[in-house]
């Protein structure tokens, strides 16, 4: 077996550091991304609402025409 050396303690000062700054740096990322994905499903929503309303608007003029035919008709 080769002999174990010993770390110099600067180069484990940095690797523990730079451990921690990922640790506590992970629950901002986490909020982050949280408020991104509900950002991007909130645009959604919108978006949907306003196409089905575009769709209902251009029905509109038809139902009304199918209900005076029939109220005519009678």
């Amino acid at each position: 077996m080769p002999a174990q050396t010993e770390v110099n303690p600067q180069i484990t000062d940095a690797v523990t550091q730079a451990n921690l700054k990922v640790v506590a740096e992970a629950p901002a990322q986490a909020i982050a991304t949280l408020y991104q994905t509900a950002s991007q499903a909130n645009g959604l929503l919108m978006a949907n609402a306003t196409s089905n309303q575009h769709n209902m608007n251009q029905l509109n003029p038809v139902v009304v025409a199918e209900a005076i035919k029939i109220i005519k008709g009678s």
